[in-house]
């Protein structure tokens, strides 16, 4: 079972995940939407598209674009469409 945390508390877990160059991509189901908030972030992969962001709030605090998703990937990274990843400070093991 691969879990992402952050804050002390457990946002995502799955065994399940598909990993692209070193992010485990987390099925949405498998992600607490408590803790996702939209953003208006994106930015432009030229493998996979464009990625659209989720800030993350657990115990309190705000971890401002935490998650990102590709909503519609190019062709060459179908295989996480529907699926979420994370970087600043969330811990996946």
């Amino acid at each position: 079972m691969v879990r992402a945390t952050w804050n002390g508390i457990t946002i995502a877990q799955s065994d399940t995940t598909v990993v692209v160059e070193g992010n485990h991509y987390f099925p949405l189901d498998a992600v607490d939407p408590a803790v996702l908030r939209p953003s208006a972030t994106t930015s432009v992969c030229g493998w996979k598209g464009t990625a659209h962001y989720y800030s993350i709030e657990a115990g309190g605090k705000v971890n401002t674009d935490a998650a990102w998703y590709y909503a519609d990937p190019k062709s060459a990274a179908a295989e996480i469409k529907g699926r979420v990843a994370f970087w600043k400070g969330v811990v996946v093991a």
